[in-house]
């Protein structure tokens, strides 16, 4: 499918109906926009949320991860 589209005042694109139902895009979707040699490339893109550890989440997991393998252990015969 191609379209011609107008760009709004504030540089905003809105996709045809039937190309935002072909790739499963709703009004909250987020979309990859690239730069190639034959012109824009626009597709659908996953973000995922990413957490960046203290040193106190990082001495958590440890402290949980010790305590796991201690259980192993004493429910293991010796």
């Amino acid at each position: 499918m191609t379209a011609t589209l107008q760009l709004g005042s504030r540089g905003t694109l809105t996709l045809p109906k039937k190309i935002r139902e072909k790739f499963g895009l709703a009004g909250d979707s987020i979309v990859s926009v690239e730069d190639t040699e034959e012109g824009i490339l626009i597709r659908p893109a996953a973000v995922f949320p990413m957490e960046i550890y203290s040193d106190e989440r990082i001495a958590e997991f440890d402290e949980q991860n010790n305590a796991a393998i201690a259980d192993i252990f004493k429910s293991q015969p010796a």
